[in-house]
Formats: C-alpha cells, sequence, structure tokens
C-alpha cells in the first residue's frame, strides 16, 4: 500500500506533462493548417469601374388630362336635346345639348322690329335736313347723322338685337374645346338654372403626370429633360415623356412637385395611377454591382478579393440606381469586388471565383 501512492503520482506527473505538450503544440501550430482545412467559398466577381452612372429618380403619381374645361349652360331653360354622352369624343364647335329656343327666339324678333322702328323713324328725320346730306361736308353730314340716329334710338336698337343674338345663340351648348366628355350632369328633359354645368370636356390630346420629389433631389432635374413613365395598368411598358414644370416651392414634406408631359395614348386614363423614373447621367463616377454592397451592424461593406482571400471593405455609399451603387470612398478603382454568397462572408475568408 505504501508503494501505491508514490507509483499514483508519478503517473498524474506525466500525464500532466504530456497535455502541457501537447497544448504547446497545438498553440503554435500555424493558423494557415486551420484555413487550409476549410473549403473555400465559391463566389461571383465584379470589377470597381469609374463611368457614367445613371442616377435614377422615382416618384409615383397620378395622370392628368392636358386640358380641363367645364361645359357651362350660360341661360336657365328646358334641355330639349343632350347630343352626347360620357367617353364619347367631340370637335370644338360641336353643339352637345339644346335648350328650348322660344323665348330667346321671341326676343330676337322684338329686337329686329324695334331696329326696324327706329331705323324709319331716323330716315324720316334725315330727310329734313337735304342741303347738308346734298353738300360735300363730311364732318357736318356725321355729325347730324348720328344725333339724328342717337335720337330715334338705332344705337340702342341695334345693341340690343346684338344681345338678343347673343341670347338665341346660348339656347345651343357647343364644346369650347376638343376632347373627351365626362360627368355628364342632365339629360334631355331637365329644368337648369344659369351656368349650370353639362359636363366636363378633357383635352386628351396630351397627359400630364404629377409627381412629387425630394428637395434633394431637384438639382438633378431640368425642364425637357426625358423621363420614363410607366402606368399601373402595364408596369412594363415606358412611354416617353418630358419634364415641363417643376414648382418653385417645397412643401411642408419637404417634396417638390413635377409636371411631365406624355403625348395622347389610348392606354391613358385621366386619374391613373403611374411611377415616373427620371434619369441623370453623373459623369466620372467609381460604380459597383448593388450586389457587392452588404450591411454589418448598420454600416455598408464591400467585399474585394486579395490573394485568393476575401478582403472586408467599410466603405461610403452615393447614389443608388436599383441595380448599380456610386461608391464615394473605400475601396480603389478596378478592384475585384465579391457579388454573391457575401451576406455571411467573414474577413479573410478563403475564395474561390466561379468562372462563367
Amino acid at each position: 500500500m505504501k508503494n501505491f501512492t508514490p507509483t499514483l503520482l508519478g503517473f498524474l506527473i506525466v500525464l500532466f506533462s504530456a497535455c502541457q505538450e501537447d497544448t504547446k503544440k497545438s498553440e503554435e501550430a500555424p493558423t494557415e493548417s486551420f484555413r487550409n482545412q476549410v473549403a473555400a467559398t465559391e463566389v461571383n466577381v465584379a470589377t470597381a469601374e469609374r463611368k457614367s452612372f445613371d442616377y435614377l429618380i422615382n416618384a409615383p403619381g397620378k395622370l392628368e388630362a392636358g386640358a380641363e374645361v367645364l361645359a357651362v349652360i350660360e341661360q336657365a331653360g328646358y334641355l330639349l336635346e343632350v347630343h352626347v354622352r360620357e367617353g364619347q369624343s367631340v370637335s370644338k364647335g360641336d353643339v352637345i345639348a339644346k335648350l328650348d329656343p322660344t323665348e330667346p327666339e321671341f326676343r330676337l324678333e322684338k329686337a329686329k322690329i324695334a331696329l326696324r322702328n327706329a331705323n324709319a323713324n331716323y330716315e324720316s328725320d334725315k330727310m329734313g335736313f337735304p342741303n347738308v346730306f346734298s353738300s360735300e361736308d363730311i364732318d357736318g353730314q356725321t355729325i347730324i347723322d348720328e344725333q339724328l340716329k342717337a335720337k330715334n334710338g338705332v344705337f340702342l336698337s341695334e345693341l340690343e338685337l346684338k344681345e338678343a343674338h347673343m341670347s338665341f345663340d346660348r339656347s345651343v351648348v357647343r364644346a369650347p374645346i376638343s376632347g373627351q366628355i365626362a360627368d355628364l350632369k342632365f339629360k334631355a328633359g331637365s329644368l337648369v338654372g344659369a351656368n349650370e354645368v353639362l359636363c366636363q370636356i378633357l383635352g386628351t390630346d396630351q397627359f400630364i403626370l404629377k409627381v412629387k420629389v425630394l428637395e434633394s433631389d431637384i438639382s438633378f432635374i431640368s425642364l425637357n429633360q426625358k423621363a420614363e413613365v410607366y402606368p399601373i395598368s402595364n408596369t412594363q411598358a415606358a412611354l416617353e415623356g418630358r419634364v415641363t414644370g417643376i414648382n418653385p416651392k417645397v412643401d411642408e414634406s419637404g417634396l417638390v412637385q413635377v409636371s411631365i408631359t406624355l403625348p395622347a395614348n389610348k392606354a391613358l386614363l385621366p386619374g391613373m395611377n403611374a411611377r415616373a423614373v427620371i434619369r441623370s447621367p453623373q459623369n466620372n463616377s467609381l460604380v459597383v454591382p448593388k450586389d457587392a454592397l452588404v450591411y454589418r451592424s448598420g454600416r455598408a461593406v464591400v467585399f474585394t478579393i486579395e490573394n485568393k482571400e476575401s478582403k472586408w471593405n467599410y466603405v461610403e455609399v452615393g447614389k443608388d440606381n436599383g441595380e448599380e451603387v456610386e461608391i464615394l470612398e473605400g475601396i480603389e478603382e478596378n478592384s475585384t469586388v465579391i457579388t454573391t454568397n457575401n451576406l455571411q462572408l467573414a474577413h479573410q475568408a478563403p475564395v474561390q471565383i466561379i468562372k462563367e
């Protein structure tokens, strides 16, 4: 029993020394041996290029007709006829409705008779000045002629006849512009008051899309600049428009209204939702594909490749057009950047470029 204790103690000492030796060898093993045991991550790559970069300004809005005019019934009466329906196209000057003309016709005839009577009295009084009107005194004839016409009510009767003609013309409602009928409010047989709105006429020779853009983007927009418009009914087909108006005022939300004009198109309707894309070319920008950009702890990172290993680079990001991103600082021009399998990639991880 006395020999057992020293033997056990010696065994424990030898075992402890062996563990220390193994630990020391493990610590002294090069890190390369561990890297070599990790499979290289397969990645696609691209080159950080300095080139022209299209900054895209996206903004939603609603389409409006190029012109919107109200067709107004200018005098009270009964609508005998309504010649249009909603959605119908009309040309400027087309008759779209008629009122009962009985009363304006009566006033017109009465005015004609009054003018004939006034002229008859004027001619009768004119015969009392034979010497004046047979002479060569033009100025004297003009003075006497105007006095006689004023005395006999010729001027007033002529004015009343014009008013009667205007009243009669108002019994016919005509299209003030060419376009399409919208919001028709009355039918034939309706009793209407003066200055009632019969309908709205939308001039669809062109459309206007009004959008609001950030005040920080307004410096990239100018009059007559091209814009792509995507109606909500067809988000794939782009229609070409041009910037025709920039409101010189920023609203309380920090937005500026921009008007984009488009030519007539059968697929468009006033009030339709649409999205505008305005391109603003930026020259000499360092650009990488958007897939090369990842975020770690809220900071932008781009991985490059050096000696078949990934390199973690914090970058400062500029403008973004949905496909490419402008890099202001953090990587060099012509750097090889990783565009796939970079979401969980670590610094100095072995990588293998996939050859397409």
